[in-house]
């Protein structure tokens, strides 16, 4: 009698795949414990900002993590596992609830890096109803993810485990997850077809919005006067709506095309709600045991010509006011490192970082990191620096508390990933926008030291609005 072979096995990849989770099952019934199943795959060449924006069903939990000028860049979605906290131990928390879930982890083959967990976090220990679908802190592995290191391509599946789990289905999900992914051409990226000429949209705070925070920094200038605080760090937002959803998937593109420089995000909560943007400012990244965070503020715009240009940086360079808000920076994450017991290393005096429209002063900083110390630890203890908060940090959290209208929300908190081998990395979400089908809430701020101008603050949030604006709508 001749037997048709089943549609698991005529699927490429399906023996290994089966074989994976058999010997992850054997370990979850010696252990009587679930495990996560990891399996990798190489693939070609491909775009994972566009295998976000094909393969994901609606509804389904997504994350997405570049920067293009490393050629570093995930795509993630399907939730697998997740768990939120909140309250002052949140941080704590969610590192012991990640330590759990990591020790439970079996890759097939051996991984040096991954599986991501990417985890999110609000400025303030609470959330108000403002940011909905997001908490205080949330860790969250996905099913399928897409990671691409420089010409590097790679596939990973994760899938829960249990001792009497039945494999078939498990193998032939993921089995024809990586047919999909094998069909894309190699180093085919995202096109946008062809291109429209739409107007801009003009985003402006109204008039009494723009008094209100001119109001806000003298107030502010009026503190720093009296010596209660060296610089304080204000948020403003602007509420836009679009006819039909804001089209998320269309505005990653093109934060990519216009700040290769930056990271560009996008992580979903749980009722259709997306925190997406271009951040310049990375909170810290570890791998190999090796730490890089950065000291990131002062800002002047971009020129418009290339003498413009280097005179406007020239003056960023040497002006005292920006210096002096750069160095608050640099010392508060500098004697925070060492509180861990590193020995942060850095070069001095800053260097320019520019990026399309606007410019940062922008000081590097190294440290070796024993194994024991994990990147929530260090997360923890540099949120928040004083280039989104203020200095001293609780005098400046509570004056965010009592005169900012708006909820931060994830606003200028952590936003990255962590892996079981020590490795991640974490950005500041600055540049940034919630979006909520239809609606969008835009965030920007400006940091106030001793002989700030209001007006010139007031232009900075403008065109830090205007910037997002652009990419969104």
């Amino acid at each position: 009698m001749t037997v048709a072979p089943s549609r698991s096995n005529t699927l490429p990849h399906y023996p290994q795949i089966f074989h994976a989770l058999k010997a992850c099952q054997r370990y979850a019934r010696q252990t009587g414990s679930t495990q996560i199943a990891s399996v990798w795959f190489p693939l070609s060449s491909i775009d994972p900002l566009l295998v976000l924006l094909t393969l994901p069903e609606a509804g389904q939990r997504q994350c997405y993590f570049e920067s293009p000028s490393r050629g570093q860049a995930i795509a993630a979605w399907d939730e697998l596992v997740s768990q939120s906290f909140s309250g002052r131990d949140r941080f704590q928390a969610a590192r012991q609830a990640l330590e759990t879930w990591q020790a439970q982890v079996r890759t097939w083959p051996e991984l040096k890096e991954g599986p991501y967990f990417f985890c999110s976090f609000s400025f303030f220990d609470t959330l108000t109803r403002a940011t909905t679908g997001f908490a205080p802190a949330t860790i969250l592995l996905t099913r399928w993810q897409v990671v691409c290191q420089k010409q590097h391509c790679a596939f990973i599946a994760n899938v829960l485990v249990h001792p009497h789990t039945m494999l078939a289905p498990l193998a032939r999900a993921i089995a024809e997850q990586l047919s999909k992914l094998e069909k894309f051409s190699p180093g085919k990226g995202f096109q946008s077809g062809r291109r429209r000429r739409i107007n801009p949209l003009k985003v402006t705070l109204s008039p009494q919005d723009a008094a209100r925070l001119q109001q806000k920094v003298q107030r502010t200038l009026a503190i720093i006067q009296a010596q209660q605080l060296q610089k304080q760090v204000v948020a403003q937002t602007l509420e836009i709506k679009h006819n039909g959803n804001m089209n998320r998937l269309a505005a990653l593109p093109r934060l990519r095309s216009r700040y290769p420089d930056c990271y560009i995000f996008s992580f979903s909560g749980t009722q259709n709600s997306h925190f997406i943007g271009a951040s310049p400012e990375r909170l810290l990244s570890i791998r190999q045991g090796r730490l890089i965070t950065d000291a990131l503020a002062g800002s002047a715009p971009r020129g418009q010509t290339l003498d413009e240009d280097t005179r406007l940086g020239q003056q960023l360079l040497n002006t005292r006011k920006e210096q002096r808000e750069h160095q608050l920076v640099l010392d508060f994450i500098v004697e925070h490192l060492r509180t861990q017991g590193l020995s942060p290393r850095f070069s001095t005096p800053p260097r320019l970082l520019q990026l399309s429209n606007i410019q940062h002063l922008h000081t590097p900083i190294y440290a070796d990191l024993p194994h024991q110390i994990s990147p929530l630890t260090l997360v923890e203890a540099l949120h928040p620096t004083p280039a989104v908060a203020g200095v001293p940090t609780l005098a400046a959290c509570d004056l965010i508390r009592r005169d900012e209208d708006c909820d931060r929300g994830l606003y200028a908190a952590p936003l990255g990933w962590v892996d079981p081998h020590g490795n991640g990395e974490f950005i500041v979400g600055i540049r940034s926008a919630l979006i909520e089908r239809d609606r969008a809430r835009l965030y920007a701020g400006a940091g106030i030291v001793a002989g700030s101008d209001p007006e010139k603050e007031l232009t900075e949030i403008q065109l830090k609005l205007q910037a997002l604006a652009d990419a969104l709508v």
